[in-house]
C-alpha cells in the first residue's frame, strides 16, 4: 500500500506565495505519475498539475500555468506544489494523488490510484 501525506497549506493573501507538500510512504516503488488536484466547496475536485517518476516531464492545467511549479525530491519521496501569484479562486483543498501507471499525462481523478487527505488552501486579503 501507499500513503500520501499533504502539508503545508494554509492562508495567504493574493499575489501572494504558498508551497504544499506530499509525502509518500509504504511501497513507494509503484509509484510512477504524481498528481495535485484541488476541490473548491461545491465544485468538482479538478486537475492542477502532474510530474513524471523522474521528475523530468511537468504538465500544469491552463488556469495555473505559470503560476504554479510541481517538483519532485525522490530521495525524500516528497512532491512540492509551490503556488505563487495567488488568486482568491485559488482557494480549494489541495489533494496530492499516486498513479501505479504512466501511459500518459494523466489529469483524471480515474487514473490515479492513491490519495492523501488534502490539505486547506484560503487565498484572501
Amino acid at each position: 500500500q501507499v500513503q500520501l501525506r499533504e502539508s503545508g497549506g494554509g492562508l495567504a493573501q493574493p499575489g501572494g506565495s504558498l508551497r504544499v507538500s506530499c509525502a509518500a510512504s509504504g511501497r513507494t516503488s509503484v509509484i510512477y505519475h504524481i498528481g495535485w488536484f484541488r476541490q473548491a466547496p461545491g465544485k468538482e475536485r479538478e486537475f492542477v498539475a502532474g510530474i513524471t517518476r523522474s521528475g523530468g516531464s511537468t504538465w500544469y492545467a491552463e488556469s495555473v500555468k505559470g503560476r504554479f511549479t510541481i517538483s519532485r525530491d525522490n530521495a525524500e519521496n516528497t512532491v512540492y506544489l509551490q503556488m505563487n501569484s495567488l488568486k482568491p479562486e485559488d482557494t480549494a483543498v489541495y489533494y496530492c494523488a499516486a498513479a501505479r501507471s504512466a501511459f500518459a499525462q494523466y489529469t483524471t481523478v480515474a487514473a490515479y490510484d492513491y490519495w492523501g487527505q488534502g490539505t486547506q488552501v484560503t487565498v484572501s486579503s
